[in-house]
């Protein structure tokens, strides 16, 4: 009886392949290899075993291979990485994210799931990690640092401090602190950050920034204690200020209109750094499926006249340097076989998509579909608020039945300001004056009594109607934007009893919706079908608002109440100044005063 040989680890089967003494699992033959160290372009037969690349060697050197892909005339390049993303901004569950994606060529993600853990706290970190098992897409998930984002001035599900955050560093899933939105809290060493900080530093893991407008010895300050890259970016200055400080920039997709000068910039440095990375960090899904993730931006960079083998360096081995996989991030043995084969530099079609070995993907279309993680129940039931009535979206001032207040207002999307309106009070209800709208935001997760804020909106124009969300960067509270009482109420009022996401209404009828029952900001639909009704209501918004971009824009509404920016931002504790960390009285004055 022959005694059975027992196989090779995988490493000496790839050393022996290599040196042509065994067949490789699969062999890549006549194509262009990118090579994301030189720069150059070269042909190139890539040899794989198992989920390795064993060798890339020179055209037709071997042959015998178990399979053997001809990819005459494409172009080698290694998965695409995406160094920072909120995959709960695309409303879709971890596996149908993937099916996307991977498709797409994106075939890593450092996730930042703190949208998640605002609504669930720890739980919904592992279930973001648990939900992305056995997917296609390797997902390397951070550890929230910004559960809340702004504390003291907003309540979300959760409050994390150096606890949390040593319980989430232990998880070998967790390779680092996310964005560290508190930079008030960071440079002015308040207990909760220096905990969070102090246990990244003890970790070694990776510590991500969000070092919005942070310039000069504050931006100083914010690396000192430990933040090592920022993908806030907000102008090319800002981006070469950031980049010549030292931090590991992260390009983003979802601010288009800042990249021909940020490429314009990058392009006139004597060298481009290897601290250049890209990532999409919010990208809704319509968009996710028209334009594509990681790949858009890649091609828009190209666009503004970047070099293709620079950007796409950017996208794979600057990437893999940053989360510090040398694994990935490279064409070359030793390093995991994940490659797209391009069928072209000019139009980067991902003709197919290899994953750790495996053809996954062929023509932008995944070739099974991932199944959800086996034993992972989605968190629901996240909307803790009863039915509301017309008369909770009724702006009131307290001791005036009828006579005239003196208001401070929000004035303007995104970069906000404080302004200030008088306004008439009839029968205890403040009179919306020309060109104003109100918001009103509502705590959802059974932390306090959850009594509705309000504040005046200029700048946004007289909304014709109501956009009403569950899903409102970071906290996540219910939002409502609206002049209307009886439109605010049924868009709310959809949103409570569906479980979360996004509705339209308009005289007092529901014009579109979209369900988001998992924590009230993922959707259990198809891809494709969730695309199609979240296009719809961005649409059928243009019926409620005059969009203006590129500030005031749909996707404004899901930051509008981002209390860790500059200027006033309304939150479920009230009327906030971001830059004074303070919550501010909106009434300045009352005339006559009723007892």
């Amino acid at each position: 009886m022959t005694e059975k040989i027992a196989p090779l680890p995988q490493r000496q089967r790839a050393v022996q392949a290599a040196l042509g003494k065994i067949p490789f699992d699969r062999l890549l033959i006549n194509a262009n290899v990118i090579d994301m160290v030189t720069g150059e372009i070269r042909e190139a037969d890539v040899g794989i075993t198992g989920n390795m690349i064993a060798s890339v060697h020179p055209r037709g050197k071997f042959s015998q291979a178990e399979n053997v892909d001809d990819l005459t005339g494409r172009y080698l390049s290694p998965g695409l990485i995406d160094t920072h993303v909120h995959i709960e901004s695309s409303h879709l569950s971890p596996e149908k994210y993937a099916e996307i994606v991977v498709a797409q060529g994106t075939t890593t993600v450092f996730w930042d799931p703190h949208e998640l853990a605002n609504v669930l706290g720890v739980a919904g970190v592992q279930y973001a990690v648990q939900a992305s098992r056995n997917l296609p897409l390797r997902v390397i998930c951070a550890a929230p640092s910004s559960v809340p984002s702004t504390p003291g001035l907003e309540m979300s599900g959760a409050d994390f401090n150096g606890q949390e955050m040593q319980t989430m560093l232990s998880w070998p899933e967790i390779a680092g602190v996310a964005e560290v939105m508190d930079m008030h809290g960071v440079i002015n060493g308040s207990e909760r950050m220096l905990e969070i900080l102090e246990a990244g530093l003890n970790s070694g893991k990776l510590i991500e920034g969000h070092a919005r407008g942070l310039k000069d010895e504050q931006l100083q300050a914010y690396l000192a204690a430990g933040v090592t890259s920022d993908h806030e970016l907000t102008s090319a200055e800002d981006a070469l200020e950031k980049l010549r400080a030292g931090l590991t920039l992260q390009i983003r997709g979802s601010h288009p209109y800042l990249l021909p000068d940020i490429a314009a910039a990058l392009q006139a440095l004597p060298h481009l750094s290897s601290q250049i990375t890209l990532c999409t960090d919010d990208v809704p899904p319509d968009h996710l499926l028209e334009k594509g993730g990681l790949i858009a931006l890649v091609k828009l960079l190209i666009s503004y006249g970047l070099r293709v083998e620079d950007v796409l360096r950017m996208a794979t081995f600057n990437a893999a340097i940053r989360l510090q996989r040398s694994d990935l991030g490279l064409i070359a043995a030793g390093r995991t076989a994940d490659i797209i084969a391009f069928d072209s530099l000019e139009n980067l079609h991902p003709g197919a998509v290899y994953v750790a070995g495996n053809c996954v993907a062929k023509e932008s279309k995944l070739l099974f579909t991932p199944a959800a993680a086996s034993g992972v129940t989605p968190p629901r039931n996240t909307m803790r608020l009863s039915p509301l009535n017309a008369d909770d979206f009724c702006m009131k001032i307290a001791g005036l039945k009828n006579g005239k207040a003196r208001l401070r207002n929000i004035k303007g999307a995104r970069f906000t300001q404080w302004s200030e309106v008088t306004v008439d009070v009839r029968d205890g209800v403040v009179q919306l004056p020309e060109g104003f709208s109100l918001i009103w935001v509502q705590h959802r997760h059974g932390r306090h009594d959850a009594t509705p804020k309000m504040a005046l909106l200029e700048g946004w124009g007289e909304l014709r109607g109501a956009i009403a969300t569950s899903y409102s960067h970071d906290s996540h509270n219910l939002v409502v934007l609206g002049r209307s009482p009886a439109d605010m109420v049924v868009a709310a009022n959809q949103l409570i009893s569906s479980g979360g996401g996004m509705a339209l209404s308009q005289n007092a009828t529901l014009l579109a919706k979209v369900d988001m029952p998992i924590a009230g900001m993922l959707s259990e639909l198809p891809a494709e079908q969730l695309a199609e009704q979240f296009k719809n209501l961005r649409e059928l918004s243009a019926l409620i608002a005059d969009w203006e971009p590129p500030y005031r824009v749909f996707k404004a509404i899901e930051g509008t109440c981002l209390a860790c920016n500059a200027g006033p931002h309304l939150t479920d504790l009230g009327l906030t100044d971001g830059g004074l960390r303070e919550i501010v009285e909106p009434v300045l004055e009352i005339w006559p005063k009723e007892i």
